[in-house]
């Protein structure tokens, strides 16, 4: 939804070209698992950089701004949906060096544009590269909390499994909260074959960590970050998502247990 009140700005973009551009970034960077307070910079130094002057209200499904031009009253005001994708690294760190290139006038507004949509249609990794590091990193934690090497294998075959099965879901739109279900479900099977089997030393290891993959680390992060700064609505939202999704990988991995008789306690 865009309300006009101001259709040109005397030089350089309009409110409403930069009002727009701003919307669509802040809704990608924030969905790409940004923090509001680097959100509140990237956008501010963007804004300065084209002469505007701009408020933001962040809520947690939507970013609202108001921009005007330096000594105007009339603005232009937008709000745009925050984009619900995985979270990426990629593309947050992109977004966030565009806006530096913005701010020390390397990219005029049209290339800044095009840069944009460049970056947040083009974050094209090799999901099976992607894969593989996720299973060896997984496979790495085990050992890091005392897993021996034949858990290792166990854990990195398990989230080899796991991994695979959440990017077909993702793939398929499945809700993120059944697809943390189902692969720590999957996951905490395979892992739980180290215990059955007695083929290692350390099979509980082996088990607890198999699901390690799927631990909302950075919404729990970025909700702390969040509440630092202030933005308490978006702290405990992203608190509230963290806590929903540690609950499903729990659901998953105590179903796992009592389908594989390896006992709870």
């Amino acid at each position: 939804m865009i309300t006009v009140m101001n259709s040109e700005c005397e030089c350089g973009p309009s409110c409403g070209e930069v009002s727009r551009f701003l919307s669509d970034y802040s809704a990608w960077l924030l969905g790409s698992g940004a923090t509001c307070i680097r959100l509140e910079k990237n956008v501010s130094r963007m804004a300065r950089a084209y002469g505007k002057e701009v408020e933001i209200t962040i809520m947690p499904r939507h970013v609202h701004l108001s921009i005007w031009d330096k000594g105007s009253t009339e603005m232009v005001t937008t709000i745009a949906s925050v984009r619900h994708c995985a979270i990426s690294f990629n593309i947050n760190t992109r977004l966030s060096e565009l806006s530096w290139e913005v701010a020390d006038g390397k990219v005029d507004f049209q290339e800044a544009r095009r840069r944009f949509d460049e970056i947040v249609t083009g974050d094209r990794q090799s999901k099976w590269l992607v894969l593989l590091l996720v299973s060896l990193a997984n496979a790495s934690f085990c050992r890091l909390f005392g897993g021996d090497v034949t858990a290792m294998i166990v854990v990195g075959v398990a989230t080899l499994a796991g991994y695979y099965l959440k990017q077909q879901m993702l793939e398929r739109h499945v809700d993120i909260r059944v697809v943390v279900i189902a692969c720590s479900f999957v996951s905490a099977v395979l892992g739980a074959t180290d215990i059955l089997f007695s083929i290692g030393e350390t099979p509980t290891i082996a088990l607890g960590t198999s699901v390690l993959y799927l631990v909302p680390g950075i919404p729990f992060l970025n909700s702390f970050s969040d509440m630092l700064y202030r933005h308490y609505v978006c702290s405990f939202s992203r608190f509230i998502d963290a806590v929903v999704l540690t609950s499903c990988l729990s659901i998953g991995l105590c179903a796992a247990m009592l389908l594989m008789n390896v006992g709870m306690f």
